[in-house]
């Protein structure tokens, strides 16, 4: 394996003949991730001295630091960049930056950006302590941009962490809510079984390496003493269980449901994206990057765990009731788990394709799921915003979140009804939600390429059950409200519409030139 090209944010001191473990860290490789972080102990602080009545300042001084890291992201293109790498020894490094990188982070970072505007009407309406909520949301934040850029096990295991502790917090933040008490609990306690799960696997992984860097690793597992083959086998499989947890694939699903309800609904939107995004970029890092010599086995449990989460999350959209409680919600939630199956599909194609030694194949389904996620990223945070948005109209006194309460939207709200008519046709795969379609060709695609006929059939049985519940919703938003209350209702709040505006806007340019986001699939990534 070709060594890492040498950083301007690391190099080898000798003195004597002896290495050096002092080294410079390039700072502009860690930025975005380092000015969420210090926007966090900010608002920790300046949550101490501001009178109540300017703890409404948090909101704009954390989106503001938001998109200063996505900023810092310009000065990292075009190139690789690495730092933390060992200076003794064969050279591996804990933090790089390159395309997959750059792309995660972008998506991370410009999701969080989006709930943060999502947040400031949440915030002030149901009462949520606005300290607490941003600092939160900044640290959960900054572990999902580390995450992408970790190339050891360890910085794996805690920016996943980082990622994730925070937002247990954030779903249980409505103080007296029982819903909002049970998700948090659910969502806790699923999450802490995944990382002692991972954190076993890993264990095992570095007894049989004895090293942490997903290079190092890579170069080793398939040299390993036969005396401790089983117990690298065993590593393998539990981190990688562990990290099937965080993706919400199926039989792993069980808490998205209930802890997207029990949410605020910024926090649930940001789980649906952000939680899903880190997730995934770990367990593309530890299969693609770290466990290759393993792939005749994850590639087929992939493709199998593919196929049952895109079934068990699209058959479950498909049972929400149009008079349920919170049923817009739950329909989103569901959809997500059945979105994660599609974004499992390239996953098992790269690992198909890594037994068979195609490289280049292996890293254009790579890409396939990074493109798909973009996509999925800006249409879902507008579906969740205009979600948001029909808790403030002013004629529906009910905020129980019934599909039933969308009918009529395109009467008194037709801004937000065609934004969200939209939105579902991007998630359906439908003209003129061109990006959907190019999205869903493009994973298609990549099992076939594989040679995955069964698993391409599977998914396209499941693109036909989305469209049910996908065009039952869309619908509601034409039809005749039920009953008519007496004036006229109120204008969204500008947060709100902004965000609507900012992601449909997005979802319009990429259904026009929609290779801004599948050039990715042709990308080499790594």
């Amino acid at each position: 394996m070709t060594a890492p090209t040498p950083s301007p944010g690391t190099h080898d001191l000798a003195a004597g003949g002896a290495h050096s473990l002092v080294q410079s860290v390039d700072w502009v490789a860690v930025a975005p991730p380092v000015i969420v972080a210090l926007a966090a102990l900010a608002v920790l602080v300046a949550d101490l001295f501001l009178t109540e009545r300017r703890k409404s300042l948090l909101g704009p001084l954390s989106a503001a630091a938001l998109a200063l890291s996505l900023l810092a992201l310009l000065p990292l293109t075009g190139g690789r960049r690495a730092t933390f790498c060992t200076t003794a020894g064969p050279r591996a490094c804990s933090y790089v930056v390159d395309t997959f990188t750059l792309s995660i982070q972008l998506l991370v970072l410009g999701a969080a950006l989006v709930t943060a505007l999502l947040s400031m009407t949440a915030v002030a309406q149901e009462r949520l302590p606005a300290g607490e909520f941003w600092f939160l949301l900044l640290s959960s934040a900054c572990g999902a941009a580390l995450l992408p850029a970790a190339r050891d096990l360890a910085t794996l295991v805690v920016a996943l962490e980082v990622a994730s502790l925070p937002a247990f917090a954030l779903v249980g933040l409505r103080r007296g809510s029982r819903l909002s008490s049970e998700a948090a609990l659910k969502f806790f306690l699923s999450s802490v079984t995944a990382t002692a799960v991972m954190l076993l696997g890993v264990s095992f992984v570095y007894a049989a390496t004895g090293s942490m860097h997903l290079e190092t690793v890579a170069e080793r597992l398939p040299h390993t003493d036969s005396r401790l083959g089983t117990l690298a086998a065993a590593g393998v499989a539990l981190t990688l269980i562990g990290f099937a947890f965080k993706t919400a694939a199926a039989p792993f699903h069980f808490w998205v449901p209930d802890t997207y309800v029990g949410a605020p609904v910024p926090v649930a939107a940001y789980l649906s994206v952000v939680g899903k995004a880190a997730g995934f970029s770990g367990l593309i890092l530890v299969a693609v990057r770290g466990f290759p010599s393993y792939a005749n086995a994850w590639g087929p449990a992939l493709a199998v765990l593919a196929a049952l989460t895109m079934t068990v999350g699209n058959l479950g959209a498909l049972r929400q009731r149009t008079d349920r409680a919170h049923g817009a919600v739950r329909l989103l939630a569901w959809s997500s788990v059945g979105q994660a199956g599609y974004l499992l599909v390239p996953l098992a194609a790269a690992g198909h394709q890594d037994h068979l030694g195609h490289q280049g194949h292996r890293e254009a389904a790579v890409g396939a799921t990074v493109a798909y996620a973009l996509m999925y990223a800006v249409v879902n945070l507008g579906a969740f915003a205009v979600v948001a948005a029909l808790r403030h109209r002013g004629d529906d006194s009910a905020q129980d979140g019934r599909l039933d309460q969308y009918r009529g939207l395109a009467r008194s709200h037709p801004f937000a009804a065609a934004a969200l008519a939209f939105f579902l046709l991007c998630l359906a795969g439908l003209p003129p939600g061109i990006i959907g379609l190019f999205a869903k060709v493009t994973v298609f695609s990549a099992a076939v390429d594989a040679g995955l006929g069964w698993l391409a059939v599977v998914m396209a049985v499941n693109v036909v059950i989305a469209l049910v519940y996908y065009l039952t919703w869309l619908a509601l938003l034409f039809r005749p409200a039920a009953q008519r209350t007496a004036g006229r209702a109120r204008r969204l709040p500008l947060p709100l519409t902004v965000t609507i505006a900012l992601t449909g806007v997005l979802a319009l340019a990429l259904s026009g030139a929609p290779q801004l986001v599948l050039g990715f699939a042709a990308t080499t990534l790594f």
